[in-house]
């Protein structure tokens, strides 16, 4: 398998390599004048050819307009005849015209060359209308062969990919730590994550994954502890349940040990207390099975259905129900009846009605459940972003420490077994509800005694 960071190294030394060949090609077809074109060639020896004196003109005559030009140019500059022998010439000496390859044909009649001996620019010719050559050669010109530029834009090459090569490493790293995350949580290593470095589109990634990673590690290990704490839950109502069923089909015995007469069965009174511990317990196994598919489909993200409830009227028909009283409280504390329709308005949610009914009576049947009997109240208030919904007791009250740990699943206070009833979803259930409507479900301590459930709507953004 190809490496990811081979892979865009190499596409980024082969882009600079394209570059570097284009450049150097442009360079040699743009500034590499050694070989002009016929009409240039014509066109500089009309000129030349123009400013020398005629050819039957004096060498002193010559030499003096070659010196001016020397004198203002710098140029080292030489006449020679048609058979190449000196004329004139000013300056440094200059050799007679050859050809770009060294032959002593003019290559018609223009050409350049450096000479062997020496190490300086080239030495230019021109062969005149008349048949003479005009040799210049100009010392101060920079431009030099295509060679220098290749070799400048390879060290440029070279400097670039020397240095990206870290970059793109850096780059590809962070994303096979990504990949030996994925390959370890899909090996069951749900506590795998990778570190966040940087605020690219790599790092936005890795913190996506480990967002993933934690909700489906919270979501496993929900399922496990749910499927063990359930495995627990459910052995108690089945012992029961045999153990009832059994002494329903058990002969009973008279003080003679004999069986017969009226002792050869259990007595009705027996057989309908039996019964009625069947029925108590079938009750609560489906209770608990019912809970557990609810908490279930919760902690999977299900969907809930979305419509306006009327909190007024759905609490005023549990807390009747629960034989709990309800109080509503308008702006100022001021008591508003069930018939103000403002007030139905404001107490008005988006959610599921059977999930906040759920929730709803799952806290009057723990404040019934652990309230000693005393009155459970339901107070109905507008708090500052949404409605907020109190279940209060006279009971005995929830520890401080134990006021966040009793919305676990299973999770029961010291001394309240399966004797005071329920399977211990019950307020798993409200926070979950909640959480999924948009609300906050909390555990308060009340004055005077007694403890003060609060769901308090608007507090945190809904889940779908």
């Amino acid at each position: 398998m190809k490496r990811l960071y081979l892979r865009i190294y190499l596409s980024m030394i082969a882009s600079l390599a394209i570059f570097a060949l284009i450049a150097a090609l442009g360079w040699k077809f743009a500034f590499d004048r050694e070989h002009a074109s016929r009409d240039e060639r014509a066109l500089v020896a009309e000129v030349v050819a123009a400013l020398l004196p005629p050819a039957d003109a004096p060498p002193e005559a010559q030499r003096a307009v070659l010196e001016r030009w020397h004198a203002r140019t710098g140029v080292d500059v030489a006449l020679f005849d048609a058979r190449r022998a000196p004329i004139a010439a000013a300056g440094r000496p200059v050799p007679a015209p050859m050809r770009v390859d060294g032959g002593r044909e003019g290559q018609e009649g223009w050409g350049a060359w450096r000479d062997a001996a020496e190490h300086g620019p080239p030495a230019w010719s021109v062969r005149l209308p008349d048949g003479r050559w005009a040799v210049a050669r100009i010392w101060r010109f920079k431009g030099g062969p295509p060679f220098g530029w290749g070799a400048l834009l390879l060290a440029l090459t070279l400097a670039v990919a020397i240095g990206a090569y870290p970059m793109v490493r850096r780059l590809t790293r962070r994303l096979e730590r990504l990949q030996r995350g994925v390959d370890a949580l899909g090996s069951g290593d749900l506590s795998a994550r990778v570190p966040v470095q940087g605020r690219d589109e790599v790092a936005a990634l890795a913190a996506s994954f480990n967002r993933s990673a934690e909700r489906i590690e919270t979501l496993v290990r929900a399922q496990r502890s749910l499927l063990a704490n359930a495995s627990h839950e459910l052995r108690s109502p089945l012992a029961r349940l045999k153990m009832a069923t059994a002494l329903l089909t058990e002969p009973s015995v008279d003080g003679s040990g004999r069986e017969g007469g009226a002792a050869t069965e259990a007595s009705a009174a027996q057989r309908a207390a039996l019964r009625d511990e069947v029925e108590r317990n079938v009750g609560e196994l489906d209770a608990l099975i019912e809970e557990i598919l609810l908490a279930s489909r919760l902690d999977a993200g299900a969907g809930i259905a979305r419509e306006p409830v009327d909190l007024l009227a759905l609490l005023a028909e549990e807390a009747a129900r629960a034989q709990a009283t309800l109080s509503v409280e308008g702006e100022g504390g001021a008591d508003v009846k069930r018939a103000d329709n403002r007030a139905a308005t404001r107490f008005t949610v988006e959610g599921d009605p059977r999930l906040l009914r759920r929730a709803a009576r799952n806290l009057l049947e723990n404040a019934r459940r652990h309230g000693a009997g005393s009155p459970v109240e339901v107070l109905l208030s507008e708090g500052a972003r949404g409605p907020v919904v109190e279940v209060l007791d006279r009971g005995p009250g929830v520890p401080e420490a134990e006021r966040e740990r009793i919305f676990e699943p299973f999770h029961r206070l010291a001394g309240h077994g399966e004797a005071a009833g329920g399977v211990g979803l019950g307020l798993s259930l409200v926070r979950q509800i909640a959480q999924r409507h948009g609300a906050a479900a909390v555990c308060l301590p009340r004055d005077g005694g007694g403890s003060r459930f609060r769901l308090e709507f608007g507090g945190a953004g809904a889940t779908h």
